[in-house]
């Protein structure tokens, strides 16, 4: 569904991404792990046309996206959960909600869309309960479910997560994954960036590790999980040196 191949992005004259390439396939959830500064939100953003790729071509549903406006590649079925959450905090539940469904009003017709609005408040009941409350009174976990919902709303064929659990409890963080996991049974594609790499790599089926701007290691998440590179930098685990033999 998605290709990248030797894809470039700059700060000005700050280069973020050095050569990426990467691929998620229809039905994947792809996770995308690394440090602060690695060049993963970066990369989130080059794909949805928030910073503009130099070099490389980005292909989605064999069609080249780079250079075309955030607008267009949402409309193609693209839809990005940033960082941060970033909803309309002067706004009520239901209208950010229905803002991430603008564009398809003509195109699905109002029906669909109060249908997936029901989908949103079957797994999100919390929003539902809250749904005239503004926005940024809202708990952060509320918030992140919020931005998910928005997301979802405009239907996209490929989510892309921008760390979905930055600054959640423990508890609300696995309630972020476990409904990531229903939205792909629901035919969404996910590419998840996420500090978390404990949880990024319980859900997902494959996993590229990121470090400063470019893909250093890639393969099946339960690979990744006990590579011990990963372990030492990612996951918490030193690792265990050999015993000394017997005297």
């Amino acid at each position: 569904m998605l290709k990248l191949e030797k894809v470039n992005a700059f700060y000005g004259r700050i280069q973020a991404l050095r050569g990426i390439s990467l691929h998620v396939a229809e039905g994947e959830i792809v996770a995308v792990i690394g440090s602060n500064g690695a060049g993963k939100s970066t990369l989130l953003n080059t794909i949805s046309g928030m910073i503009p790729a130099r070099g490389g071509q980005i292909v989605f549903a064999g069609r080249p996206i780079a250079g075309l406006p955030p607008e267009k590649i949402v409309r193609l079925g693209i839809s990005q959960v940033p960082e941060r959450r970033q909803i309309f905090s002067t706004m009520s539940v239901m209208d950010n909600l229905i803002l991430g469904a603008y564009h398809r009003y003509g195109r699905d017709g109002r029906q669909a869309v109060e249908r997936d609005l029901d989908f949103v408040f079957e797994i999100f009941p919390r929003l539902q309960e809250r749904i005239g409350q503004t926005a940024g009174t809202l708990s952060g976990g509320e918030q992140q479910m919020l931005a998910l919902g928005r997301g979802w709303m405009a239907k996209p064929r490929l989510l892309l997560m921008d760390e979905p659990s930055l600054g959640l409890a423990p508890l609300m963080a696995r309630e972020i994954f476990r409904v990531s996991g229903r939205l792909r049974e629901r035919g969404t594609t996910i590419l998840v960036v996420e500090q978390n790499a404990h949880a990024a790599l319980a859900l997902a089926d494959r996993a590229y590790v990121m470090e400063e701007g470019q893909v250093v290691l890639e393969g099946k998440s339960s690979d990744l999980a006990s590579d011990q590179r990963v372990q030492k930098a990612y996951l918490g685990k030193a690792t265990t040196p050999p015993s000394s033999p017997s005297p």
